[in-house]
C-alpha cells in the first residue's frame, strides 16, 4: 500500500509544473503574453502623443497585424525543421531589441510614424515565428499522461499575462510615459527568452519518431513542406471545419465585442464599467483552465465545441441593454467557454497530429483565427450603421450559433476522443498509457 497522500485537484492540476522543461516554458509563454499584452497599449499612447491621429495608430498597430499574418505559415514551417526553444529564444531576444529601439527613440524624441510602423513589423514577425513553436512545444515537455493539465495549466499562464499585461501597460503609459513603457516591455521579452533557455529536450534517437524529443532536421524544400502541412490540415476533416467554425466565431467576437462594444459602453455605462466587463472574461478563462484540467470526460472536443455557443450571451446582453452586473455575468461564462474548448482543441491536435507536422498545423489554425479579425472588426461599423445596433448583435449571434451547429453536425467533431485523464498522486510514479489509435488515415473513426 503506498504512503503518498492523496492527491487534490491542485496537487492534480499543477502536476506537470513537477517537470522543469515544462516550468521554463509556462514561465516564458507567460511572460511573453504579458509582454504582448502590454505593447499596444503603450503604442498606442506613443502614437496618440506623437500625432494625436487615430489613423496613423491604425497605421502603426495594423502593421503587426498584416507582419503576423503574411509570416505565421513560415513560422510554422521553422518549428517543424528547427528545435523549438531555439525558436523561441531567438524571437524573444529579437523582440526585446525591437521594443527597446521603440523605447530609445521615443525617449530621444527622434520617432517618427515610418519609423515606429518599422519597428512594428518586425515585433509583428517575431510573435508569427514564435507562435506555432510555442503551442507545438507542449507535448514535448510535458509526460503524455499529464497533457490535459499540462494545456490547462499554460492556459492559465497565458490568461494571467493577458490580465497583467492590459492593466500593466496602461499605469507604466500613464505613470512613467510610453517611452520607459516600452523599456520595460523590452525587459520583459529578455526575460521571456532566458525561460526559453532552459529548456531542454532529449535528442531524437535514430529509430524514434516519437513526441518526446523536436524533429529531425531536414532539407531545405519549404514550398513541399507547406504543401505536406496543408494536407495534414485538410486530412482530418475535425481540424478544417472547426477552424472554418471559429472564422466565423472570432470574426463575429471581433467586431461585436471589439468594435461595437466600446462604443455601446461610451454611450451608456462608461469605459470604466467596460475595463471591468472585459476583465470578468479572463477571469472566467483563468477559473475555466482549473474545470477542464479536472475533467475526465473523452469526449472533450466535443464538450468544447458546443460550449462556444455561450459565446453568444454578451452580444445578446449587449443588444438588450442589460445591466453591467450581468454582462460582467455573460463575460465571465463566455471565458470559462472559451477555455474548455481551447484545451480540448489543443489537447486534441497534440495526441492526433504528427510531432513534426504539428506547428504546422498550428500554424494554419492560427492563420484562420488571425485572418477572421479584420473581417469582424470592418464589417461591425458599417453593418450597425445600416441596420441599427441591435439588428447588427442579434444577427451576429445567430451567425455565431449557425457556425456552432453546423461544427456539431460533423461526425468527426462529435466522436473524436482523447486519452483518459488520469488522477496523478503527489510522489507517485506515473505509468506509460497505451498508445491510442491514429485517427488521420481513417477520420470516420471515433
Amino acid at each position: 500500500m503506498s504512503d503518498s497522500p492523496a492527491p487534490t485537484a491542485v496537487t492534480s492540476v499543477f502536476a506537470p509544473l513537477r517537470h522543469r522543461p515544462f516550468r521554463w516554458l509556462v514561465t516564458g509563454r507567460t511572460l511573453t503574453q504579458l509582454a504582448n499584452a502590454m505593447a499596444p497599449i503603450i503604442l498606442a499612447f506613443a502614437v496618440l502623443d506623437l500625432t494625436g491621429s487615430a489613423i496613423s495608430l491604425g497605421l502603426v498597430v495594423g502593421a503587426r497585424s498584416v507582419a503576423t499574418v503574411v509570416l505565421v505559415l513560415f513560422g510554422g514551417l521553422l518549428a517543424d525543421r528547427l528545435p523549438r526553444p531555439l525558436i523561441l529564444q531567438g524571437t524573444s531576444a529579437a523582440a526585446a531589441l525591437s521594443q527597446a529601439a521603440v523605447a530609445a527613440v521615443l525617449l530621444l524624441g527622434t520617432s517618427s510614424v515610418p519609423l515606429l510602423v518599422v519597428l512594428s513589423v518586425v515585433n509583428g514577425a517575431m510573435s508569427a515565428m514564435s507562435m506555432p513553436a510555442t503551442a507545438a512545444l507542449v507535448p514535448l515537455v510535458a509526460p503524455k499522461d499529464m497533457l490535459r493539465s499540462a494545456n490547462a495549466v499554460t492556459r492559465m499562464g497565458v490568461n494571467l499575462g493577458m490580465i497583467v499585461g492590459a492593466s500593466f501597460g496602461g499605469v507604466l503609459a500613464s505613470l512613467l510615459s510610453p517611452g520607459w513603457g516600452m523599456a520595460v516591455n523590452a525587459a520583459v521579452f529578455a526575460c521571456a527568452g532566458l525561460a526559453y533557455h532552459g529548456i531542454r529536450l532529449p535528442r531524437r534517437p535514430a529509430d524514434d519518431a516519437g513526441p518526446e524529443s523536436e524533429p529531425a532536421p531536414q532539407r531545405a524544400r519549404p514550398l513541399a513542406e507547406l504543401v505536406e502541412g496543408w494536407r495534414e490540415f485538410t486530412s482530418r476533416t475535425w481540424v478544417w471545419v472547426i477552424v472554418a467554425q471559429f472564422f466565423v466565431v472570432n470574426a463575429v467576437a471581433s467586431g461585436g465585442i471589439h468594435v461595437l462594444g466600446p462604443t455601446i459602453a461610451d454611450d451608456t455605462f462608461g469605459r470604466t464599467a467596460w475595463g471591468l466587463v472585459l476583465a470578468s472574461q479572463m477571469v472566467g478563462a483563468f477559473i475555466g483552465g482549473f474545470v477542464v484540467a479536472r475533467s475526465r470526460s473523452r469526449h472533450m472536443l466535443r464538450i468544447g465545441v458546443a460550449v462556444i455557443a455561450l459565446d453568444v450571451l454578451p452580444l445578446i446582453a449587449l443588444a438588450e441593454a442589460a445591466p453591467v452586473a450581468l454582462l460582467v455575468v455573460a463575460m465571465f461564462v463566455n471565458g470559462m467557454a472559451i477555455e474548455q474548448f481551447t484545451v480540448a482543441w489543443d489537447l486534441s491536435l497534440q495526441e492526433n497530429v504528427p510531432p513534426d507536422r504539428l506547428a504546422r498545423v498550428y500554424s494554419y489554425d492560427i492563420l484562420g483565427s488571425l485572418l477572421a479579425l479584420p473581417v469582424g472588426e470592418m464589417a461591425a461599423g458599417p453593418l450597425a450603421e445600416r441596420y441599427g445596433m441591435r439588428a447588427t448583435l442579434l444577427g451576429a449571434a445567430l451567425l455565431s450559433l449557425a457556425a456552432t451547429g453546423a461544427a456539431l453536425c460533423s461526425r468527426d467533431v462529435r466522436q473524436l476522443t482523447v486519452r483518459p485523464a488520469q488522477v496523478v498522486a503527489q510522489g507517485a510514479p506515473q505509468a506509460s498509457p497505451a498508445k491510442p489509435a491514429e485517427p488521420a488515415a481513417e477520420p470516420d473513426r471515433p
